[in-house]
């Protein structure tokens, strides 16, 4: 398979050459999302307003999905559904390390392992293989600055980075109110059937109400 939407969302926010990632609270969530939309492409998983359901444990082949098909089902404990908003608050960080793993094992990233001040151990992991990003910053700048039409899975990762405010990973030195105007066209336009627009449409949501409901914690 293809990269995954998680590991996209992941190279966006990693600094191509020290590593760090950037905006790595906001980037969870849409990891997490990333990873739970690959599922609901791939019809294992399926999204209904704030609930998700596990519709076909059959393993897809790709470590990081079918590593999240067992937790999801584990989770879920026999039930039918739980709050997507749940599961996203459950993963998102340990999501982010999934993704990075799977990077590595691509040989798109490295990962470099320090200590700070004797104690502390610091990870980062810069690129190894810029191209993949390239294509992906390419691609996003079709239909996000040109206005070319967006495939599914182009337009639900425009609509995840959307929803997590993530407007600068994708397009860095633009300023949001450039490129949000469109995005939000995109992650509310008709680029695919009803039943999948839906599931973005509520992922979307979930990703947002997870956003807020975190960042608000953060300052009080």
């Amino acid at each position: 398979m293809a990269i995954t939407l998680a590991e996209e969302i992941m190279l966006l926010s990693l600094d191509d050459e020290s590593g760090a990632a950037k905006q790595r609270q906001a980037a969870g969530w849409a990891v997490a999302g990333g990873i739970l939309l690959e599922l609901v492409l791939v019809e294992r998983v399926s999204v209904s307003g704030k609930y998700m359901t596990l519709v076909d444990p059959t393993p897809t082949g790709v470590k990081l999905l079918d590593d999240r098909l067992l937790l999801i089902q584990a989770w879920l404990r026999g039930r039918d559904k739980r709050r997507v908003t749940d599961w996203l608050t459950k993963d998102n960080t340990k999501a982010v390390a999934a993704a990075l793993e799977s990077l590595g094992e691509r040989g798109l990233v490295v990962e470099e392992v320090r200590k700070v001040l004797g104690v502390f151990t610091r990870r980062r992991h810069p690129e190894a293989d810029g191209s993949v990003e390239r294509d992906l910053r390419e691609r996003l700048a079709e239909v996000v600055l040109d206005g070319a039409e967006p495939d599914e899975r182009t337009a639900g990762l425009i609509s995840l980075l959307h929803s997590a405010k993530l407007h600068q990973l994708a397009f860095p030195g633009r300023a949001t109110r450039t490129v949000a105007p469109r995005m939000q066209e995109i992650a509310t336009g008709r680029w695919a059937a009803e039943s999948l627009r839906t599931a973005i449409r509520d992922m979307q949501a979930a990703v947002v109400t997870a956003t807020v409901v975190t960042f608000a914690a953060a300052s009080v």
